[in-house]
């Protein structure tokens, strides 16, 4: 499975939910997450995508802590049946 169809599969259950998937182009900031999930009532989180197997770079890595030291959410999603749970898990948030 490619990288792309996770990525597809979570823009559009985001999109069934009510919520946009924004997809983050960071210019001189690199290694921010692929995509900021925002839901209904003031739920987001930070999403990274791989390839099942492929693993977040070294700078991917210090971003993700970055965030969820200022106090996000940042899921790092390899595989489709991933994604309802961490969606629920935002939700819940």
């Amino acid at each position: 499975m490619r990288e792309k169809t996770i990525e597809l599969k979570l823009t559009n259950t985001v999109k069934s939910m009510g919520g946009i998937a924004l997809k983050l182009i960071s210019p001189g900031f690199d290694g921010v997450p692929d995509r900021l999930v925002l839901l209904p009532h003031g739920k987001l989180a930070f999403v990274e995508l791989k390839a099942p197997g492929k693993r977040l770079r070294p700078l991917q890595v210090k971003r993700k802590r970055q965030l969820e030291a200022l106090g996000f959410l940042v899921y790092v999603i390899n595989d489709t049946e991933q994604i309802g749970g961490a969606l629920d898990e935002i939700l819940s948030s």
